[in-house]
């Protein structure tokens, strides 16, 4: 037990290690950005607008940076993704930690701070790690693994010339750090490098030159990688990597207007210039972190629509205010007039509404293409449902609509059929239906293929289900399975009526043949009666009509012989009141009349070459054509035990039972596979015999184990 329990604490450790370290990386980042934000504060003095608002984004970078490493390093620690983040968020916080700690150390308050030069001078490099790992990113996004091993020796590269850029930095014989934006010079600040080295200034000043030049065309090459590997990619590693895609378009974009913003009085283009660096700072190692921990990770649909609505509404306005303030007021000379402001703000107003209808429509069509949107689904299949549409038609349109509006390559309607689900329609037909599926009870089965099934359902009663596959670049999400969902929620009741109709279809088509198997096995026995009649009893009559003539003729010739005459007539008469009762025995026999099912059973079972028991205690009298079913069908039974069962032994049991009497013949023959053993003539007599009188005749068997038939027929208590 101990050796058990050390092996798997063993086996966990490495991770628990990672994740300790991913986590202890988190706390380290959010203690220097706390420092960061408290000297912040403290010279606050000597802070404008625009150092307010970058070590503000510093800030958010960090913490986005930070949070979203140690959240994949954690889960994912072979991901070397979130390592990254992890080192990026520290160089964003160290950046502006350092940069502030000598500001004070150095110029406000000298001496107060220890080792202020130090701490002062690792902005210079912590920069470097803000920004350095970003190749990397992309170039191993989202698994973290290259795309190839071209592309791999690139990673190696870029590592490398990320760590030469390091040293360097930390060894250049440099007297006086400018940091970020050039803060020191401005403030007038000297920080020189204390592990600086003049002997290396001239390797510094190569190395430092090459590793940036390598680190920025491997960026470059690592956006081609990027694509390639969304070119390449299917299902989910697709979908992961159109957040990335999706951050950085929407950067793009807001960097594209930068032009037309910068044309105005200048607040609209620090707007964009807020957006493009939110995007930077927190916008893509968000998409990362949703993509590589696959939260909600299929939403991206409604995230991107909502983009793009956004975007060309800003767009449009953008361009509108432009051209009203902007344009309008330099051709006329006063671009500054309230009058023009005032009319440009109600022309916005004025187009606002037409604006966002027609963006809606262009992020429709370019989010979801030529497919309906999820509401357009379930608008135009509730005016089918409500509309005259016919059984026929209903269900191939409600598989139309399905498809339009999840993109699937085939989208497929089952219909509950007995204990089977059947595909009742469709989209795009195919050459083979699938096969139906078992139903057990009201569970829904599962079916074979589909990415998403959902089952119909009624008052809890199952009717049938809905089902896609999807395309390989496009896999199912949860956005296609709540479409699917609420489809079937309102297919309820119209897949009730459908089934009801070819219910009622199937039970006419049974009807119709069980009413012409009833008239074929009618004309059937009228023929072989009259055929036993012929052949039996009316050839037995016209003898003895002819013999009775010839007895006549010779009673005054030869009386003796006239006498020996009539004693075999008598004889041949008695064999022809015989053949007459078994005839009417066929029809209806006199004992079943006279004394009831029991009784008939029993006299028929003693006829039989084997053992047949017939119980029915408590059994009385019941409508002629009941038991005459009853009769009739325990007969063909015992038939087909003699002819095909190879039984020594039969059993029939009678009872009356809630109303309905109910019979069975059991043997202990060979059996049958009911699969497999298509169902004989004496079967489809009996069953057809049962059914006409409102009852149920049910056949169960094995291989080696007998056969039981059993029926019910609704009688008078």
């Amino acid at each position: 037990m101990t050796t058990a329990v050390t092996g798997a604490a063993r086996g966990t450790s490495p991770r628990l290690r990672a994740s300790l370290l991913a986590w202890l990386a988190w706390g380290l980042t959010a203690a220097v950005q706390a420092g960061a934000l408290a000297l912040i504060i403290w010279n606050r003095a000597t802070i404008d607008g625009e150092f307010a608002f970058l070590y503000a984004v510093l800030g958010l970078a960090a913490v986005a940076y930070a949070s979203v490493g140690a959240l994949v390093a954690a889960r994912h620690p072979r991901n070397p993704v979130g390592w990254a983040f992890c080192v990026m968020g520290l160089g964003f916080a160290g950046t502006a930690l350092g940069e502030e700690y000598a500001v004070r150390g150095l110029l406000l308050s000298p001496g107060a701070l220890p080792a202020a030069e130090a701490i002062g001078y690792t902005a210079q490099w912590m920069a470097v790690l803000a920004v350095g790992p970003m190749p990397l990113v992309f170039l191993l996004f989202p698994g973290g693994r290259a795309l190839s091993p071209g592309w791999r020796r690139l990673a190696q590269l870029l590592t490398a010339s990320l760590a030469i850029a390091l040293v360097a930095q930390l060894i250049q014989w440099n007297p006086n750090s400018y940091g970020l934006a050039d803060r020191f010079e401005e403030l007038g600040v000297v920080v020189p490098n204390p592990l600086g080295i003049r002997a290396a200034t001239p390797l510094v000043n190569i190395a430092l030159p090459v590793a940036a030049f390598i680190l920025i065309a491997g960026a470059l090459a690592s956006v081609v990688s990027l694509v390639l590997r969304f070119r390449r990619a299917r299902g989910e590693e697709r979908q992961q990597i159109r957040w990335l895609v999706y951050a950085g378009a929407v950067t793009f974009a807001i960097f594209l207007l930068l032009p037309a913003a910068a044309l105005s009085d200048g607040s609209l283009a620090s707007v964009f210039w807020f957006g493009m660096t939110l995007m930077l700072a927190i916008g893509i190692p968000l998409a990362s972190g949703i993509a590589i921990l696959k939260y909600r990770l299929y939403d991206l649909e409604i995230v991107v629509r909502r983009t793009i609505v956004a975007g060309a509404l800003l767009a449009v306005l953008t361009a509108v205010y432009l051209i009203v303030v902007v344009g309008i007021g330099a051709a006329v000379g006063g671009a500054d007039r309230p009058a023009l402001t005032f009319a440009g703000a109600a022309i916005v107003a004025l187009a606002f509404q037409p604006a966002r209808s027609r963006a809606r429509r262009l992020a429709d069509r370019l989010v979801y293409g030529q497919r309906a949107t999820p509401y357009e689904v379930l608008s135009q299949f509730a005016a089918r449902g409500s509309g005259a549409y016919s059984t026929e038609a209903v269900l191939p349109e409600m598989a139309r609509l399905v498809a339009a509006g999840t993109g699937a390559a085939s989208a497929t309607v089952w219909l509950r059929i007995g204990d089977e689900l059947r595909p009742a329609a469709a989209h795009p037909p195919e050459d083979a239906s699938p096969a139906p599926a078992r139903v057990a009870g009201e569970e829904a089965p599962a079916i074979p293929g589909a990415d998403i099934a959902c089952p119909v359902r009624h008052d809890g009663a199952l009717l049938g289900a809905v089902s896609i596959r999807m395309p390989a670049s496009e896999p199912a999400s949860p956005a296609h399975e709540r479409l699917i969902r609420d489809v079937a929620s309102q297919a309820g009741l119209m897949l009730r009526n459908v089934r009801l109709t070819e219910e009622l279809r199937a039970n006419l088509e049974e009807l119709r043949a069980s009413r012409q198997r009833i008239v074929t096995a009618q004309d059937a026995r009228a023929k072989a009666l009259e055929r036993n009649l012929h052949d039996g009893a009316q050839q037995q009559l016209v003898a003895l009509a002819m013999k009775i003539g010839i007895a006549e003729t010779l009673l005054d010739r030869d009386p003796e012989k006239a006498r020996a005459l009539l004693a075999d007539l008598k004889e041949e008469a008695r064999d022809a009141l015989d053949n007459l009762r078994d005839l009417a025995r066929g029809i209806y026999p006199p004992l079943l009349a006279e004394q009831g099912l029991v009784a008939a059973l029993q006299a028929q079972a003693r006829k039989l070459p084997l053992s047949v028991t017939v119980t029915g205690d408590g059994v009385g009298r019941f409508p002629q054509e009941i038991e005459a079913g009853v009769y009739f069908c325990c007969l063909e039974a015992l038939q087909n035990i003699v002819k095909y069962a190879g039984a020594s032994q039969a059993d029939i049991r009678l009872a009356v039972v809630d109303g309905s009497l109910r019979f069975t013949v059991a043997d202990d023959g060979a059996g049958f596979d009911p699969a497999t053993t298509p169902r004989g003539a004496g079967v489809e007599n009996m069953t057809d015999r049962i059914a006409a009188l409102g009852g149920v005749l049910t056949v169960r068997s094995a291989v080696g184990r007998g056969t039981k038939i059993s029926g019910s027929l609704p009688v008078m208590s």
